[in-house]
């Protein structure tokens, strides 16, 4: 019975995976659109976090979790004769199959490797693959979804490790030290995993110092590898062994020490020490939160976790998805209800909040951008794109065609200044644009691409007289959700909701207006 339930799991996290939502921009801003840039040659947008003085995100990592596969499927592409550059699109839903392939096969795999019992083991991996994290942020091109796994097998070595004193483990010890440089340089964070964890470590290195001699060199190459990759990359020339030695780019430490600045983090917001353990963390476990406070099962897994929560907690600046590497360590330390009534109960509410969280993140959360940008690469008359109140779209899904399409992300703009820019930008309306497909032959466009639930833009929408903006509707799609458009305060808590979830779904509007001289 758990096989064919673990089967199904496995087919719902590849439905969820071939889902367009986009839970947070870094997913495609830390990873994809870097390295599409380079392989690819699409023009992207280069984020902050690489465009600073001193760089705080590696490339290293990016190359081997998105550049070989994206090589890859160069290779096959032209191999089979077809000719042009290959669609972005393909290559976004390549990487989606890719993390679901790697979350399937390294996770899954991990756990077994992690428990030793049959039983719980069984009870572990179902709670896993049952999680709507495991669906959602698991499948998505995050850092953090990364970092999951080379946290779980990082705690897969040092067991194999410590569990085997009497034999000589070089083989272990120097790929745990390429693991852990890569983690480190995927993200700064990730060695609070690894606190507790890496105690058991000390009583064998003692006696083995050979084991431990093969470590540290297998880090150190791969930290002058990782060095040399980012600072060839964020060179504006050709680097030289000078370079690396006088001028070397280390983005874990440039990384370090902007998070160590309160400044810095005050730029992204910040939060008490107890937002982690109070809030982000009931949000992405649901009623598991109960089971690990009243019937945790100690484990090396569950010490991982609570050393990378303590760790957290104690910077400022806290997102849930920074926790996504504890969620398979704490589901696979619970343990479930003995009560048969209990536990019906518990079960019914697992797979409630789940089922619910795994709609709402991994179908609706703002699941019109991917689409939308499809949609605009396809329009040959549009050179200008508004968004509104949607999460930063990736412009490098635009096919090339953002060498003419000047895409403006103005989230938070109030609407009157939203107009004022949508007047300085607009076209003028001509017979063309009034007729049923004939505004594509133009040479100029503007669209603004909005969700359906700004009901500021309703009194606007309708207008066909002789003065101001006109919008026309090209384009429509349902299945999506601004929840940064929640506003209970203002609003009221039901009218919200009917707004919000009542009006969902993104829309592209053509927007023209009345100039003088042209006649209607």
């Amino acid at each position: 019975m758990w096989r064919r339930t673990y089967l199904f799991l496995v087919l719902v996290r590849l439905w969820f995976a071939l889902s367009p939502s986009y839970l947070h921009p870094d997913e495609n801003f830390q990873g994809p659109e870097v390295i599409a840039g380079q392989i690819f040659s699409y023009p992207v947008r280069h984020t902050w976090e690489f465009t600073n003085e001193h760089p705080i995100r590696s490339v290293f990592p990016l190359w081997p979790v998105y550049g070989l596969p994206m090589l890859l499927l160069r290779w096959l592409w032209i191999g089979n004769g077809k000719d042009g550059d290959i669609p972005p699109i393909a290559v976004f839903w390549t990487l989606r199959v890719l993390m679901f392939i790697i979350s399937f096969v390294l996770e899954d795999w991990a756990l077994h490797e992690l428990i030793q019992s049959p039983r719980h083991r069984r009870v572990a991996v179902l709670l896993v693959a049952s999680s709507y994290v495991t669906w959602t942020y698991q499948t998505h091109t995050f850092s953090n979804s990364v970092e999951t796994l080379v946290v779980a097998w990082s705690l897969v070595l040092i067991q194999r490790i410590a569990e085997s004193p009497q034999q000589s483990s070089f083989l272990a010890s120097a790929i745990l030290g390429i693991v852990v440089v890569f983690g480190v340089f995927n993200r700064i964070t990730f060695p609070a995993f690894l606190l507790i964890p890496g105690i058991r470590l000390i009583p064998y290195y003692w006696n083995k110092p050979l084991s431990l001699a093969t470590m540290v060199i297998s880090s150190l190459f791969t930290t002058l590898l990782a060095i040399a990759l980012d600072t060839a990359f964020y060179a504006p020339h050709s680097i030289s062994f000078a370079d690396l030695l006088w001028h070397p780019v280390i983005t874990p430490l440039n990384n370090l020490l902007y998070n160590v600045s309160p400044a810095n983090l005050a730029q992204h917001g910040l939060h008490p020490w107890y937002q982690h353990l109070l809030v982000n963390l009931p949000q992405l476990i649901g009623p598991a939160a109960v089971l690990l406070f009243t019937q945790p099962h100690l484990s090396l897994r569950l010490y991982s976790a609570i050393s990378g929560l303590f760790v957290l907690s104690i910077v400022q600046h806290q997102e849930a998805r920074f926790l996504l590497p504890t969620i398979p360590l704490i589901l696979s330390s619970v343990q479930l209800p003995k009560r048969q009534a209990i536990l019906r109960v518990w079960l019914v509410s697992w797979i409630v909040f789940n089922s619910a969280f795994g709609l709402l993140m991994g179908v609706y959360h703002q699941g019109g951008i991917v689409p939308g940008q499809v949609f605009m690469s396809k329009q040959p008359d549009a050179t200008q794109a508004i968004w509104w109140k949607t999460y930063m779209p990736p412009i490098w899904l635009l096919n090339g065609k953002n060498e003419v399409l000047k895409t403006r992300d103005v989230m938070g703009m109030k609407g009157e200044a939203l107009l004022e820019e949508l007047w300085e930008l607009a076209t003028c309306d001509t017979p063309a644009d009034r007729r049923s497909n004939e505004y594509l032959k133009e040479h100029n466009g503007t669209y603004l691409i909005a969700p359906l639930s700004a009901d500021w833009l309703d009194p606007y929408l309708p207008n066909k007289g002789l003065e101001g903006l006109r919008f026309r509707e090209v384009w429509r799609y349902k299945q999506h959700l601004n929840l940064d458009d929640l506003d209970f305060a203002e609003d009221g808590v039901w009218n919200t909701l009917a707004r919000v979830v009542g009006r969902r779904g993104l829309a592209a509007w053509r927007v023209t207006k009345s100039c003088p001289g042209w006649k209607r």
